[in-house]
């Protein structure tokens, strides 16, 4: 039995799930409740999974037993009504269900999302909840102390409180708490301690953020360093040498760096290529990687590869451990994988976990039969038949309460792991949110650079913490949606990626950008060429990681239908390539780089179809990005002193008095 995992935060009153990890269905599994603030009269259940409700703020520290091995798990618990909601703002009831997450998503699909407005001097003034705290950590490693700085925003956030792990050989007598700092003493630092601070008002807590020190044996290199630590930016330095060995910190809730600022391509697998008696469809796709590589793809989204109960999209699972037939099988999946893998493409496997279909063999033998050993697999409704959502009639929803339906899954995730680079997890947001914490530390563990993507429909902040690396930016999606039908100006695209910071996601945390998907009608379809353009100029330009929607680069019109690339639209295709080289070239576009609103003026065009707004590197690099997702050309005049030349097409776009002239993105560099 592993240790079921990191220090739980909740508010009282909301539930915390519980689980054994890595677990053996045949085993008898028992929580109890080993010491409670005072007052408490919270209890446990006798299910080896089950979810417990603090009823007072303070600490708990539970007990998990299998009969061999016990292990402790610390959940604290914040006033009551400090919890966030779902849409990350306060509830007094607590952290959303999935039922309320669900219906959140549908409503939000038809919408279009809720976002603020700005004026063109950049002042926000929406009236909505404040910001959520949030907390990041920056670690000092000398030669006699480790120091955890926990750097807050914004203003109003003023406290943070530090949590260690049952895991590790520490307690609170080993460190010290001054303010905002944790110092650990070297002459006590054990193996390992994971540490995670928590930020706080008087209303609200939120996300936490860890950092993972680790003692190593002393190895000399060839610089004679040997001790390393880690920056609040991930990257590793090198730290004062010392007999006591080296130290190691990580950040184990930053996204993989290759993922950062990697440009995703999805594939939706049975209509992207022509398979014929000669070729598989993995066959056809690999044929097609080359132009993939060439348009500056270097991580491929694939939809699901396992068999199915022929529905095309191929979400509707049969066999967890099965290739699909129609696609060729392992062999050719995995000659795929290697033919991406030759051009530094990475792949990731479209994960899904939430459900099976009903055609699968377990639902089957349970559906209709109380006295299958697969009925306690499934979610049932009181009519006798299977939980679902959306009233999707051909998939089933497990059941996470049973172990054997968490060691399926656990040892699905075993099973593809190896072969690929990451998950894209399908609907993220319907699955407990204790298995996916095991599936990330699982991942981690073995690969640190294993990659793991949610779709959470309205996205979650608090998947940021310890669960997944990068989430769905579904709030910068709907909004460009929206701005492209004309229902909001552009500007409110800036209000959009300000939403991440209000609702508590960290700067650390990370987005994949989208405007279209095999879930969503095409943008071009949908909006015309000139949104199509402007909206292609957002993905490269605002922070995250662009994903384009194979035939997005060539003018496919139906999401679905089998791409046809006789009648590409070339003038498309080479306006994203433009744009992604763009980005890779320059810093200050990349996810890191800083966004700012800029004052901007309007003189020919509509106001409601232009946005400018300024993206800087940390070495200096500073340029203004002009979108004009309107017919004709627009001339737009910004508070800075801008260059004449465009850097995405190298055209003069700048005029005699100081204006720049933009038909549907411009990007041009600022002389300070």
């Amino acid at each position: 039995m592993e240790h079921p995992g990191q220090p739980r935060v909740c508010a009282a009153g909301e539930a915390v799930e519980l689980a054994p990890r890595d677990p053996d269905p045949s085993v008898d599994y028992e929580w109890s409740v080993a010491t409670a603030p005072s007052g408490s009269t919270a209890e446990l259940g006798d299910e080896p999974v089950q979810w417990f409700e603090p009823d007072v703020p303070g600490r708990y520290l539970l007990r998990l037993t299998d009969g061999r091995t016990t292990h402790d798990l610390t959940v604290r618990a914040f006033a009551e009504g400090t919890a966030p909601s779902a849409d990350g703002g306060r509830s007094a009831s607590g952290d959303a269900g999935d039922d309320e997450r669900a219906e959140q998503r549908s409503e939000q699909s038809d919408s279009g999302g809720a976002v603020g407005s700005a004026t063109h001097a950049g002042a926000v003034d929406d009236g909505e909840e404040p910001e959520r705290p949030r907390v990041q950590l920056e670690t000092v490693v000398d030669d006699e102390e480790v120091r955890i700085h926990a750097k807050l925003a914004p203003a109003s956030t003023r406290r943070v409180e530090f949590l260690l792990d049952d895991r590790d050989d520490v307690d609170e007598s080993d460190v010290t708490v001054e303010g905002r700092t944790l110092t650990i003493e070297r002459s006590v630092l054990g193996d390992r301690a994971r540490v995670y601070a928590v930020p706080l008002t008087d209303d609200a807590y939120g996300v936490p953020d860890a950092v993972d020190v680790r003692r190593s044996p002393p190895i000399d290199d060839e610089d004679g360093d040997r001790n390393e630590n880690r920056d609040s930016d991930g990257e590793r330095g090198s730290d004062i040498d010392s007999e006591r060995g080296t130290v190691i910190v990580d950040r184990p809730y930053d996204p993989p760096s290759w993922a950062l600022d990697s440009t995703i391509y999805e594939v939706y697998v049975r209509t992207f290529a022509d398979a014929d008696a000669e070729r598989s469809q993995f066959a056809a796709i690999r044929e097609r990687l080359d132009e993939l590589d060439e348009l500056g793809i270097d991580t491929l989204w694939l939809t699901p590869v396992l068999q199915h109960d022929g529905a095309p999209h191929g979400y509707n699972i049969t066999d967890f451990f099965a290739i699909a037939s129609d696609l060729g099988g392992r062999e050719e999946y995995r000659a795929l994988v290697e033919a991406a893998h030759d051009r530094d493409i990475r792949v990731l496997f479209d994960l899904v976990c939430n459900h099976s279909a009903r055609e699968h063999p377990f639902f089957q033998d349970a559906y209709g039969d109380p006295d299958s050993p697969y009925r306690s697999w499934y979610e049932w409704q009181e009519n006798g038949e299977p939980g679902t959502y959306f009233d999707w009639e051909l998939i089933a929803n497990f059941d996470f309460s049973t172990l054997a339906v968490r060691r399926h899954l656990l040892d699905v995730v075993d099973e593809w792991a190896p072969l690929v680079d990451g998950f894209r997890c399908d609907m993220a947001w319907a699955v407990p949110d204790g298995f996916w914490r095991e599936v990330h530390d699982r991942m981690k563990a073995h690969d640190s650079e294993f990659f793991l993507l949610d779709e959470t429909i309205p996205y979650i902040p608090d998947f940021q913490a310890g669960l997944f690396d990068m989430h769905f930016d579904s709030t910068t999606a709907f909004c460009l949606r929206e701005v492209g039908d004309g229902n909001k100006p552009a500007e409110e695209i800036l209000d959009a990626v300000d939403e991440r910071r209000r609702v508590g996601f960290p700067d650390h945390a990370s987005f994949m950008l989208y405007h279209e998907n095999h879930d969503e009608p095409r943008y071009l379809a949908s909006y015309g060429e000139d949104a199509a353009f402007a909206s292609a100029g957002a993905l490269a330009t605002l922070p995250g990681a662009p994903m384009v929607y194979a035939g997005q680069e060539t003018g496919q019109l139906g999401k679905r239908d089998r791409l046809d690339y006789e009648n590409a639209r070339d003038d498309l295709t080479e306006h994203y390539r433009r744009l992604l080289a763009l980005r890779d070239e320059h810093p200050a576009l990349q996810h890191r780089a800083d966004l700012s609103r800029v004052d901007y003026d309007v003189r020919a065009g509509t106001d409601d179809d232009v946005v400018a707004y300024r993206r800087e590197a940390a070495d200096g690099e500073a340029v203004v990005v002009a979108l004009n997702f309107g017919g004709g050309v627009a001339e737009v005049t910004v508070d800075a002193a801008v260059g004449g030349d465009d850097l995405v097409t190298g055209a003069a776009v700048g005029t005699d008095d100081g204006a720049v002239t933009v038909d549907d993105v411009v990007v041009v560099p600022i002389h300070e």
